[in-house]
């Protein structure tokens, strides 16, 4: 090398070294002061999975485009971000952080009890002490059980509302409300969170919302349904509890198929309902299979009839086995191209043509078996059919649906679960007014014409649908 160009490189070189370098503060996330004298520092890492980054992005984006929405999240892997807090609301709000801060146990007390001393021997007060001579308390959350990018927000309202300061945020969505009370609930906050955000939470509608769009692919409908669900369980709205549940005992669950797998990426806290709703007991799920085993009862039950060697065409002299045989052909044909029976026989491959039912409509099947004509096999024979006999315990079904016992009443399930949980009568440990000897229910023409069911919720109705969903057996024609 020529040693012309070599003498500046090296004096460039030689000059770099030369320079001192600054020592800057070691970096460190950002520190936001909930409490201005707070004397504790929460030192939260939020890490989030690319997959949520992924879904998060795209409501972003639409949520950008929103005037006064909420702060947008931060769209990394991994968030750090510190807050000053005030150790004393939070062992007065939380139990979590009760136990975490003042249990000799933990490492945590200790730090803080140091940290604390040191500031003491310099005659420095904690509330007027540098945030790097505080003690730094170390968290970390992950998103498996709220599925949401952004938390460190949601977390600084949850500390903001324990410092009794207001959310930043004061009306939030329905996915911002579940991902504050899945941490106010894992914190064991969730009983002052709830006071204060549960008023500002936007309830979207899902009734007209299908499971599925025209390609058969999963819409969020279901997801949102849950969220509703939990939300209102978590925050104690006993009102949008008992509509959400009911419209997911109706509506089903992709979950509660016979013929799938679990999905094993659903890990959010709404597709594994807690508080004995699907964690411990199937309550959800088993109350909708009574209520299908009921629907499906009346149908068997009349099939039974007309198939057996015992006259069912009422007409006196003009009664005759042609036309039990013409309504049970009229009948099979009906169920069958409404999809509501099914033809299988004692080869394997026939109970593919079953379809799941994890997903069906309760109020559309209803409504399609009160579609049923009024077949005659000539003009005398008006009221042979199974339309005049199954109209009336359509009607009934429907109102005993609408009963408030149905779906599950916030109060109840939390104050007198035994005598309302059906899964508990099912397994004998409910204390109801049930009993062995009673569980077989009998459709007289009193309990067809009982007045009280003309009203949503009338007294007694909560004791009646339940009976009736829970029965071991029906008998639909008691007086025929």
């Amino acid at each position: 090398m020529d040693e012309s160009a070599a003498a500046p490189a090296e004096a460039e070189a030689e000059a770099s070294s030369a320079k001192p370098e600054r020592p800057g503060p070691p970096p460190g996330p950002e520190i936001i002061a909930v409490a201005d004298a707070g004397d504790i520092i929460l030192d939260v890492t939020f890490e989030t999975s690319k997959e949520t980054l992924r879904k998060s992005s795209k409501a972003t984006a639409y949520a950008a485009k929103r005037p006064g929405g909420a702060p947008q999240p931060t769209l990394q892997t991994k968030v750090r971000v510190a807050y000053r807090v005030s150790q004393a609301a939070l062992k007065k709000h939380s139990k979590y952080f009760n136990n975490l801060l003042s249990n000799s146990s933990f490492r945590e007390a200790g730090l803080i009890a140091e940290a604390h001393k040191k500031l003491a021997d310099k005659q420095i007060k904690p509330a007027e002490a540098g945030a790097a001579d505080l003690p730094w308390i170390t968290i970390t959350d992950d998103d498996e059980a709220t599925k949401a990018a952004g938390r460190e927000h949601a977390f600084e309202d949850m500390l903001r509302i324990m410092h009794q300061k207001p959310p930043k945020t004061a009306r939030v969505a329905l996915q911002d409300a579940a991902t504050i009370a899945i941490l106010a609930d894992r914190f064991d906050c969730i009983t002052l969170v709830a006071r204060s955000i549960l008023n500002g939470v936007r309830w979207p509608v899902t009734t007209t919302k299908p499971y599925t769009d025209e390609s058969g692919r999963h819409t969020d409908a279901e997801e949102i349904l849950r969220q509703k669900v939990l939300v209102s369980l978590l925050l104690g709205n006993g009102m949008k509890l008992h509509q959400a549940a009911r419209e997911l005992i109706t509506r089903g669950s992709r979950l509660w198929s016979e013929f799938q797998y679990r999905d094993e990426s659903l890990t959010a806290a709404w597709w594994h309902l807690p508080d004995g709703m699907e964690d411990k007991t199937e309550e959800l799920q088993y109350r909708r299979q009574c209520v299908l085993n009921t629907i499906a009862s009346a149908q068997r039950h009349f099939l039974d009839l007309y198939c057996s060697k015992e006259r069912q065409c009422k007409l006196g002299y003009d009664s005759s086995v042609a036309c039990d045989s013409f309504q049970l052909g009229q009948m099979v044909k009906f169920l069958t191209s409404k999809n509501l029976l099914y033809l299988v026989d004692y080869t394997p491959a026939s109970l593919e043509r079953v379809p799941d039912a994890a997903t069906v409509n309760i109020d559309e099947l209803l409504a399609t078996l009160k579609q049923c004509p009024n077949y005659q096999v000539d003009k005398n024979h008006t009221n042979c059919g199974l339309r005049t006999r199954l109209e009336p315990i359509v009607d009934y079904i429907r109102a005993m649906l609408s009963a408030s016992g149905t779906s599950i009443a916030h109060a109840d399930w939390k104050k007198r679960r035994s005598e309302v949980s059906w899964t508990m009568l099912r397994d004998g440990q409910g204390t109801g007014d049930l009993h062995e000897d009673s569980r077989t229910f009998v459709f007289t023409r009193a309990v067809a014409n009982d007045q009280r069911l003309r009203y949503e919720n009338a007294m007694y109705t909560d004791r009646l649908s339940k009976s009736l969903f829970t029965a071991s057996s029906w008998d639909w024609t008691p007086e025929a």
